[in-house]
């Protein structure tokens, strides 16, 4: 873990320089959108944060996630990822160190984060939240 904190931060200072970083993500936590292990995300510094956004995060005072942001009111962010069935992370603005706005696949192909069709399936996906358990189970066994 000592590691991928030092690799990350190294990410973040970069974005903060103003380079465009592309981190490996590992988990299941933004599944279907996001595969873990297989696919990277290019970051950059966030500018206009909003409702929808897929963001490198420090939450929670513990850890770094990639997640999407579902609600922002003032300073406080909430976060939750796509592969999630419950439960969220709360950081302030300034724990936002950069905005997903590609993914990258194995076949090195990035692919914008934020198409209309995109933008709509993350909406659908937010309201089948109920039924997410069992979408995600078929998927991951296919």
């Amino acid at each position: 873990m000592v590691k991928d904190n030092y690799i990350i931060e190294e990410a973040v200072r970069l974005v903060q320089d103003g380079v465009s970083v592309t981190l490996p993500v590992n988990g299941h936590s933004m599944l279907p959108f996001i595969i873990g292990g297989k696919e990277s995300v290019v970051l950059q510094q966030p500018a206009q944060l909003k409702v929808g956004d897929v963001v490198l995060a420090w939450a929670d005072n513990c850890r770094y996630v990639v997640h999407r942001i579902i609600s922002i009111s003032g300073d406080s962010i909430v976060l939750m990822g796509d592969g999630n069935i419950k439960g969220t992370e709360q950081c302030r603005r300034a724990d936002v160190k950069a905005v997903a706005t590609h993914v990258v696949g194995a076949n090195e192909k990035a692919h914008y984060l934020y198409t209309p069709w995109r933008c709509r399936a993350a909406r659908l996906w937010w309201h089948l939240r109920p039924v997410r358990r069992y979408i995600l189970g078929v998927y991951r066994r296919m």
